[in-house]
């Protein structure tokens, strides 16, 4: 059979059902896109304007056609007449629309396919049938957590005939969806890893879920799973009653085809014994957790159930290695960035690193270090030719492979390249100095210890880090988005090094999810975030004399509170060249704060000033909320935006040219919808800290402070730890010491019992005086070793209850970490 790997607008329109309201183009089309940022190939690539609650397709379309780009799904009308080279198809549904298409292509394969779904361990369960699976089949897997109603279809649009196996990952939060992901991925043997109570809150109860999500195995040869869930168990049978469909079971407590009857723990592993047919079996796995053990009974159970050799299975098992889901963004030598994705590597995969790699802008050279791609299904050459392509579209500067295979390719590759046979040959050889000013990404298969590399790269710190979770920053960018009208602006503050969490890394994720605005306290820090690539406009709150120069070098908006700093840089605009002029400004007004901004009988003075003046342009006009996080003051609030509304409407009708109007915080934003005005300004909320307990659940925590147990000392009752002996042994103690101390922002308030940092789980005391570099912990019973991780703050432990503990605010707590606190950023 001949698979067809591309299609014409004509052929498109019919699979969806649509309607083709404009051909322009007879170019076919190979390639489906989604995201505008992360354009290709323009010629052949098809984009679907999918319209959610928090972004629009449609309004991309001018930018991607400009880019060239020209085939379009649409689900409402545009002015077609723009776009005189473009093809556009009308559908109901983008999303159903890129679900059939990519559906339609899936038919035409019929070599087996794997599907899995359930709560937890999707993705793991994929990534080691991938690992244990690739040395037998060529096998085809969703990148990552591709599993949702976009990523499942863009994953199987990989499939092609170079592959004998597909292993897909499907995930639900909505009723209705698992059928669509069934018909994209068409599995022949399906995985239920389990059920729990993760995306539960639209579903009425544990079974609705089970329900939907066994969807997915409706026309399965055979299904997988575990009897331990029984209303999974329940709703297998059914199904194999309906259709047919082929049960293989496990259980630690039942009767199955594979009876688990004994765990061991050995060292950091475990030894699970079974029973198979009659016989003794068993297998070691590499993890001691909980979660890793029923993945990997996942798998052992897949490869008897394909008759695999139990002994070769049970070698392949133990060799297993972690799935590692993030990509890490650090600090390195010589002012270079370095990103560390040296968990896995295949080329679905490397797409997605590359693409953050793009992203960086706060370097112009681009570095890739690439260990051979293991298990996938393509020969050297077509393998490596197509990484060269993708690092030529991605402008990557150089490449440095390490691999026999890599090296082998080297003629496939016309970028500037190096290669090594092994890790300890580049470690050896290889000159580290010559690493300077660049964005690195460490991309390697586990096997090649790419960690070694990273350590070398890394800038040398402590112990104590600051994980920034970028993911979280863009999930609450979008939660705050979703509460604005279409027409609403957003503008990020990201001054005082972004609430501690990092300047250029923080607007670079902003800038790429296209924030509108961004706000700085002062100059050098717009100049930094303009060194770093940021090129969205900045507004500057704190603008002073002696920058004037910086702001107009680096395009920078004051912010202007009074005559005096106005009348200042009117005269310094006065000796600057006019094709800079006239220069754009925010005007505050005061309206309760009594901090900064005009007062209200001063603004007919200002309107007159600045309409005989040609220096200066309004771009904004804003004021602060007081207390908008606060019932309480409600009504002073609505006084403030009241005073604000009248006073801002003087200054926006005496002018013939548009401006903004902003005065809404993060409180703000939520609390007073009607106050949104042309743009909010979005602060706190962003790094994950909501107004009251209900927000806070839909926002996520963007940092975790953690380190890490230096030592562990049994003090003798009546002995005393630390600074001016204000720590005492009432009985015999284990006292750990760590890492951190006031100089890294831990105030002293914190010590002598008052605060709690989590081990393993626990929340465990201070003990004693906060030390400037130290702090010590009682952890007398809790079986806590030299090198476990400290939480100070995260997730499992709020900033919250830090902030009560040290008697302050979260903002104090996260602007307080020290600058030698590492910080590590990373994005799943």
């Amino acid at each position: 059979m001949t698979i067809n790997h591309e299609f014409s607008i004509t052929t498109i329109c019919d699979i969806v059902k649509g309607k083709l309201v404009q051909m322009a183009q007879a170019d076919l089309i190979k390639n489906l896109l989604i995201d505008s940022r992360k354009i290709d190939d323009t010629k052949s690539g098809l984009f679907f304007c999918i319209k959610g609650d928090r972004n629009d397709g449609h309004k991309f379309i001018p930018e991607l056609y400009l880019k060239g780009i020209r085939h379009f799904i649409i689900t409402e009308n545009v002015a077609i007449q723009n776009f005189p080279h473009a093809n556009f198809v009308l559908v109901e549904d983008a999303i159903m629309a890129l679900q059939n298409i990519v559906a339609y292509y899936r038919s035409q394969f019929n070599y087996p396919v794997i599907g899995i779904t359930g709560s937890n361990g999707k993705t793991v369960v994929k990534e080691w049938l991938a690992q244990l699976l690739g040395h037998h089949f060529r096998v085809i897997a969703s990148p990552k957590s591709f599993n949702s109603q976009v990523g499942v279809p863009l994953s199987v649009w990989e499939m092609n005939e170079s592959h004998d196996l597909g292993i897909f990952e499907a995930g639900i939060s909505l009723p209705n969806e698992m059928r669509n992901l069934q018909k994209v991925i068409q599995p022949t043997i399906g995985i239920f890893t389990n059920i729990g109570d993760a995306h539960s809150e639209n579903f009425a109860n544990i079974e609705d879920k089970v329900i939907e999500k066994m969807q997915l195995f409706t026309k399965v040869a055979a299904l997988i799973y575990c009897k331990d869930y029984p209303v999974i168990d329940e709703h297998a049978k059914l199904l194999s009653e309906a259709r047919g469909t082929e049960l293989f079971t496990w259980s630690r407590k039942s009767q199955a085809d594979l009876m688990i009857s004994r765990i061991e723990n050995f060292g950091s592993g475990q030894k699970i014994k079974a029973v198979y047919q009659n016989q003794f079996i068993e297998i070691s796995i590499p993890f001691s957790d909980e979660a890793s053990l029923e993945n990997a009974i996942h798998c052992w159970a897949l490869l008897l159930f394909l008759q695999f050799n139990m002994e070769l299975a049970a070698h392949k098992i133990m060799m297993l290695q972690p799935v590692e889901m993030r990509l890490e963004l650090k600090e390195g030598l010589n002012n270079c960035t370095i990103i560390n994705d040296s968990y896995n590597s295949d080329f679905g995969s490397l797409s997605i690193a590359i693409d953050y790699l793009s992203q960086q802008q706060q370097h112009n050279q681009r570095v890739l270090i690439l260990s051979d791609i293991l298990q996938s299904g393509k020969t050297n050459i077509e393998l490596y030719t197509a990484v060269n392509k993708l690092l030529e579209k991605k402008k990557v500067n150089k490449l440095i492979g390490i691999g026999e295979s890599i090296s082998q390719s080297k003629k496939c590759f016309t970028i500037p390249a190096e290669f090594y046979n092994n890790t300890e040959d580049f470690i050896a050889q290889y000159d580290f100095n010559k690493f300077r000013d660049q964005s690195i990404l460490l991309k390697g298969a586990r096997i090649f210890s790419f960690e070694k590399i990273s350590k070398i790269l890394q800038q040398k710190a402590h112990e104590t880090v600051l994980e920034i979770n970028l993911n979280a920053v863009v999930h609450n960018l979008h939660y705050f988005r979703s509460k604005l009208a279409e027409n609403v602006k957003t503008m990020c503050m990201v001054k005082a090094f972004s609430y501690g969490s990092g300047s250029f890394e923080i607007a670079n994720i902003l800038q790429f999810n296209r924030a509108d605005y961004l706000a700085v306290a002062y100059a050098d820090e717009g100049v930094e975030l303009r060194k770093g690539g940021i090129k969205l406009p900045i507004m500057v709150m704190k603008p002073e004399e002696q920058s004037f120069d910086l702001m107009i070098k680096n395009k920078l908006e004051p912010e202007i509170f009074n005559f005096r700093i106005l009348y200042q840089f009117v005269e310094f605009l006065k000796t600057q060249s006019q094709k800079y002029l006239p220069w754009p400004i925010h005007l505050e007004i005061d309206t309760g704060m009594n901090r900064l901004g005009f007062e209200a009988e001063e603004i007919n003075d200002l309107i007159d000033y600045l309409k005989r003046n040609q220096y200066v342009q309004i771009k904004s006009v804003f004021s602060h909320l007081v207390a908008s996080d606060e019932a309480e003051h409600d009504e002073f609030s609505r006084f403030q935006i009241k005073n604000f509304n009248e006073n801002s409407t003087k200054i926006v009708d005496a002018f013939q040219y548009p401006i903004m109007r902003h005065i809404c915080n993060s409180g703000g934003i939520i609390r007073f919808p009607e106050a949104h005005f042309d743009m909010v300004r979005l602060g706190i909320g962003l790094y994950g800290i909501g107004i009251d307990f209900k927000e806070q659940n839909k926002l996520q925590p963007v940092s975790t402070l953690k380190t890490t147990i230096s030592q562990i000392r049994i003090v003798r009752a009546g002995e005393t730890i630390g600074y001016s002996r204000r720590g005492k042994a009432e009985h015999d103690m284990e006292i750990a010491t760590i890492p951190i101390g006031y100089a890294d922002g831990l105030l002293r308030k914190f010590g002598n019992g008052r605060g709690h940092v989590l081990i393993k789980g626990i929340l465990m005391p201070t003990i004693g005086n906060i030390c400037m570099d130290l702090c010590m912990i009682d952890v007398t019973g809790k079986g806590i070793k030299e090198g476990d991780e400290v939480v100070v703050f995260g997730k499992q432990n709020p900033i919250q209850n830090l902030a009560k503990t040290l008697e302050t605010i979260p903002y104090e707590v996260l602007t307080g970490i020290s600058r030698r606190v590492k910080r590590i950023y990373y994005q799943e």
